[in-house]
């Protein structure tokens, strides 16, 4: 067998153990940080679907920025305050956003942690009394940033010394007497700007406002020039990582709204997923069957290379990590029988050549070549579908059109890398040293 055939199958054993390892459904595979997981989708584990708009007037131009930096925004809080890391996060057209919670059970909450504007400001309210101060607890303040504080209309505007943007690190803990408090640390212009405010405002009151609300309203006793400080204001361990994960992730830069909000019950989903997984293991076996029935020896090496493809492809899906659908897995299943056209079109070249009198080497090789174009045609073709799929299911939010073209895009891929290398190399290691007198029927000849 040539030597390149032998190099292949050496590489290809211990990534196909690596591959099976992390398929492995009891055992979530894990190399340094990541975790290697299989993720799907809101309709096979039911979750929360909301539709975010921009809650601005039509006519308002918004840049396509604002909006993508926005979107950035809602998919880092709803990964890291719900704990959700298959969130799938879209834009939709110009104005819109559509959020995917698998798992989510609370749509209120979750509506509540993506859609807040998150605007954190700290406002100086001068030297006023303990009860007024309290008595500034979740009201709305007019702030700005002109010298405080002014009147405007009959309005108190007061003044805005420091935003949130100023925040490096955050994250919620307890304090001495076990009370939940979000810390925080400034970045370098923060950290001058808190110092000098602390300094010259001893016994001020100093609001944190968020979203114009004021949520903690401490008494500035002593200068702060580390850049440190806390948020304190009655805070459950909910609220104050819910507080913290806010100004971890930023403020908005355009207002949201919440469009549309549904539900997808679990047990549907669960539904879904065992019917799905039967329908492919149905379909895988039949195709198996057919292979090795009509293509005889052939075809079992072939059968050997699509069960190859099959670890491959999970063991990808894992690694992106893709989140599956009902659409990804019919993506998934449609990409099987992909993989096996390749085949078909290399035997049956293979069987011309071998009824035309060549030796079974000559016919490996010459068959495959001569499909090669077939092959390579075929499937750049599905690529390309694929692609506009792609493009089109991010554009209009169709998650479903989206999850479709990427599993069957993969699959492509990989079928490729299966015929080119895996097929080819199985035929020449076991067919090379077979005399063909005698054993015509092994090759359906």
């Amino acid at each position: 067998m040539n030597r390149n055939y032998r190099t292949a199958l050496f590489y290809l054993v211990p990534i196909l153990i690596l591959a099976a390892w992390i398929d492995l459904p009891s055992n979530p595979a894990e190399i340094g940080n990541r975790h290697f997981t299989t993720h799907l989708g809101l309709d096979l584990v039911g979750g929360v679907q909301v539709l975010l708009e921009a809650d601005l007037p039509q006519e308002t131009a918004i840049s396509s920025s604002s909006m993508d930096t926005a979107r950035q925004i809602v998919e880092s809080r709803a990964n890291g305050l719900l704990g959700v890391g298959e969130a799938v996060v879209q834009q939709v057209g110009d104005r819109r956003i559509l959020v995917e919670l698998p798992g989510e059970s609370d749509p209120q909450k979750a509506i509540e942690v993506i859609g807040e504007t998150g605007q954190l400001e700290f406002v100086d309210m001068g030297q006023i009394s303990a009860q007024m101060a309290q008595a500034f607890l979740g009201q709305t303040l007019l702030t700005d940033y002109p010298a405080p504080p002014e009147v405007n209309n009959g309005e108190i505007i007061y003044h805005t010394i420091m935003t949130g943007t100023a925040i490096q690190n955050v994250a919620a803990k307890t304090d001495a007497l076990g009370k939940f408090i979000v810390a925080f640390d400034l970045d370098a212009d923060g950290t001058k700007i808190f110092r000098d405010y602390t300094s010259n405002n001893i016994n001020s009151f100093l609001a944190i406002v968020l979203d114009k609300e004021v949520i903690s309203i401490p008494r500035v006793s002593t200068a702060i020039p580390n850049g440190s400080g806390s948020i304190s204001g009655n805070f459950t361990l909910e609220t104050a990582n819910h507080l913290a994960t806010t100004l971890r992730y930023g403020s908005l830069p355009i207002p949201l709204k919440v469009s549309q909000s549904k539900t997808i019950g679990p047990s549907l989903g669960q539904d879904s997923l065992e019917k799905s997984l039967k329908a492919g293991a149905i379909g895988l076996g039949l195709v198996l069957l057919f292979m090795a029935g009509y293509y005889r020896l052939p075809g079992v090496l072939a059968d050997m290379a699509l069960l190859i493809y099959v670890v491959f492809t999970i063991a990808l899906f894992k690694i992106i990590p893709v989140t599956l659908t009902l659409p990804g897995i019919a993506g998934f299943i449609l990409s099987i029988g992909v993989a096996v056209d390749a085949n078909i079109l290399i035997f049956e070249r293979m069987r011309e050549e071998l009824r035309g009198g060549r030796g079974l080497h000559d016919a490996i090789d010459l068959g495959w070549r001569r499909a090669w174009s077939s092959i390579r045609d075929s499937n750049f073709s599905t690529l390309i579908t694929c692609a506009i799929l792609f493009w089109f299911g991010n554009f209009y939010g169709a998650s479903i059109v989206t999850g479709f073209a990427t599993t069957l895009a993969l699959g492509v891929g990989v079928s490729l890398i299966t015929a080119i290398l895996i097929t080819r190399s199985f035929l020449h290691l076991v067919l090379d040293n077979l005399k063909l007198v005698n054993r015509r029927r092994w090759f359906g000849v």
